[in-house]
């Protein structure tokens, strides 16, 4: 595999950032890295890209152990960390030509940078200043720096931060294509982009893995669960609605819809039909849901 994490745990004092956490990455997967603000995401690949070093633990990246060979583990890896630090008075490709040098690219380097240019869109922007992009082509030049060497490895801690929608299809559609031969470690809040590009996902909350698995398995985990969305005309109090039977759980959503779980399998939409009638309610929307990424993540890292 390429990426082996052991028993990795990140300790600031009395707290525990990550936690005993185990997982492997293989060549040719794309892995989803999610978790909310302050979970541990960014820590973990602070760790394994050898930024911090880890408490307890350990890792391997290509067969390279990230404690006793830091520097061969750097030449596995590209990095694109959340603030994507960039030298902002540097023009595009004379950045990536330092970016070259670092790494030592010797005669390739015109034309690594001159396909990384093209793969993530820059030709229009590479004779600027980087302090003179706005922060969707910043983060391009950022993925251009990460691939610039040929890494074996990618991990992306934010990718598509700041782009806009088709920037948003562009990154996704290259991150796809570069998960075929490489391997891919991303993070990101937006789930419709996870379920787009990832073959696995792992959920990370309060240090903790909570979810190991594909994206399409942890949607029928619930499978003991019925999710049903439902919107009133009138305004109707939320303490009124959990006394219907068989509600696990309920939130209002939004758009002002409201979203039931059921307590077991139970199809709880003839109780909430019989419910409308009987307080003289008008049903506007009344629908059973297939569980997606979005309502799994948010049962597994509720507070």
């Amino acid at each position: 595999m390429s990426v082996k994490v052991s028993h990795l745990s990140k300790i600031y004092g009395s707290q525990k950032a990550v936690a005993d956490i185990s997982f492997e990455v293989h060549k040719g997967e794309v892995l989803g890295f999610l978790g909310p603000n302050g979970a541990g995401k960014s820590t973990t690949m602070k760790i394994l890209t050898c930024f911090i070093p880890p408490t307890t633990g350990s890792a391997f990246v290509c067969g390279h152990d990230i404690t006793a060979e830091p520097l061969e583990v750097a030449k596995k890896i590209g990095y694109l960390p959340e603030s994507n630090p960039l030298y902002l008075d540097m023009y595009v490709r004379e950045y990536l030509e330092f970016m070259a040098g670092l790494h030592k690219l010797g005669k390739i380097t015109t034309a690594r940078i001159n396909e990384m240019i093209g793969v993530t869109g820059l030709t229009a922007e590479c004779k600027k200043k980087v302090g003179q992009l706005s922060k969707g082509y910043k983060q391009r030049v950022g993925l251009a720096q990460a691939m610039l060497h040929d890494p074996e490895v990618l991990i992306l801690d934010e990718p598509t931060s700041g782009l806009d929608p088709n920037q948003l299809v562009e990154i996704r559609s290259l991150i796809k294509r570069l998960g075929k031969n490489k391997t891919v470690i991303f993070s990101s809040h937006i789930m419709q982009e996870v379920q787009a590009v990832a073959d696995r996902v792992i959920i990370i909350n309060k240090g903790k893995i909570v979810a190991n698995d594909t994206t399409e398995h942890l949607q029928n985990r619930e499978g003991n669960e019925m999710l049903v969305t439902v919107e009133f005309k009138q305004t109707v109090e939320k303490s009124l609605l959990g006394a219907i039977k068989g509600v696990k759980s309920l939130e209002q959503l939004k758009d002002g819809r409201w979203s039931f779980v059921s307590a077991g399998k139970k199809d709880l939409r003839e109780d909430i039909f019989n419910f409308a009638k009987e307080k003289n309610l008008t049903l506007l929307h009344l629908n059973k849901e297939e569980y997606s990424l979005e309502e799994v993540f948010k049962q597994l890292t509720r507070p």
